[in-house]
């Protein structure tokens, strides 16, 4: 079937919101009147957003520190994980950590990062991100 006639119809009724807000019912709503708090989002809908965050993620962290994609794949998801968390504005804040990863140093490059505010608020994931980046492997 064919819905492209309905679509327009709804986003005419109902709008296009790229960002949460509240609508006339006092619910939090997104998209084409996407009913958050009673509707929520599908597995499938969380992991399309997931993708393409990571894809965001991906893109920012190679923009702005091209040598990661010279990495060895376990090291580079690890900072993109990183990126993911946090945002690429603080990825650029670990300046000693990304250097000593540049150069290749990754046990002291893994111990910048545990050394860090951001490892004690995240707890086990700075852990695994850092053993990732250590090793090489997949924690």
């Amino acid at each position: 079937m064919n819905y492209s006639q309905l679509i327009q119809q709804l986003k005419r009724h109902e709008g296009l919101r790229l960002k949460p807000y509240t609508c006339t019912a006092d619910k939090l709503t997104i998209g084409v009147g996407r009913n958050l708090e009673d509707v929520g989002i599908s597995e499938e809908e969380a992991e399309m957003l997931l993708i393409n965050d990571i894809e965001r993620a991906t893109n920012q962290l190679i923009l702005k520190f091209p040598w990661t994609e010279d990495l060895d794949t376990a090291r580079f998801q690890a900072l993109i994980n990183f990126t993911f968390n946090v945002g690429i504005g603080t990825v650029g804040k670990f300046v000693n950590a990304m250097a000593l990863l540049k150069d290749g140093n990754y046990d002291m490059a893994a111990d910048e990062f545990l050394n860090s505010r951001w490892a004690k608020q995240v707890g086990q994931r700075a852990v695994e991100v850092a053993e990732q980046i250590r090793t090489g492997e997949w924690q």
